[in-house]
């Protein structure tokens, strides 16, 4: 990806802005997590309550630590190892002062470490970012930057023109303290 939409991309993150980007199956929107004003924004575009909560991806299982307590998942810690970077997110217990806009009525916190290049570009230089198919709630998830502009015209601060690593579904979701599938790929 040329550096120049890197550069912008991070840097309206760090304004606070909310930007779409490809990921493994589907174009995401985004933001830095601890941004309340920024994660309702996105949360207005597709027309999602909070109480669903959110996902997190990140460039390395440190990036995470701050969120979820690892030392919940101890069993199946060796498997989410395995599977990150890669399409798979987990439901990891949420750290107390994780923010409710992330969690929503959940005790845990969605998280990925991701394998595309460009989400890990952005992660390794931002932190973890707040990531959720973009689309409007409903609507199926944006594969192309196109499609990201067609659904949210001018409510999204930058659009990153690039393409997703694959045309899987939306990525598989497992439970980090049973092991068991949530969300099929």
């Amino acid at each position: 990806m040329k550096s120049l939409h890197l550069k912008r991309a991070i840097t309206l993150c760090k304004e606070g802005g909310v930007i779409a980007y490809p990921t493994e199956a589907v174009f995401g929107l985004g933001c830095l997590p601890f941004n309340e004003e920024s994660v309702n924004r996105i949360l207005k575009l597709k027309h999602r309550p909070v109480d669903k909560g959110l996902i997190l991806v990140a460039f390395s299982l440190e990036q995470l630590e701050p969120y979820v307590d690892f030392s919940k998942v101890n069993q199946y810690r060796e498997d989410i190892n395995e599977s990150w970077p890669g399409p798979v997110t987990w439901l990891i217990p949420a750290k107390p002062e994780t923010p409710v806009w992330l969690t929503g009525q959940h005790e845990t916190l969605a998280v990925r470490v991701s394998a595309h290049p460009i989400v890990r570009q952005l992660c390794e230089k931002l932190g973890p970012l707040v990531s959720t198919s973009a689309n409007p709630s409903s609507a199926e998830p944006a594969k192309n930057s196109q499609a990201v502009r067609e659904y949210f015209q001018a409510g999204v601060d930058y659009v990153i023109p690039a393409n997703i690593s694959n045309d899987l579904s939306p990525t598989e979701i497992r439970d980090g303290q049973s092991g068991n599938i949530v969300r099929f790929s």
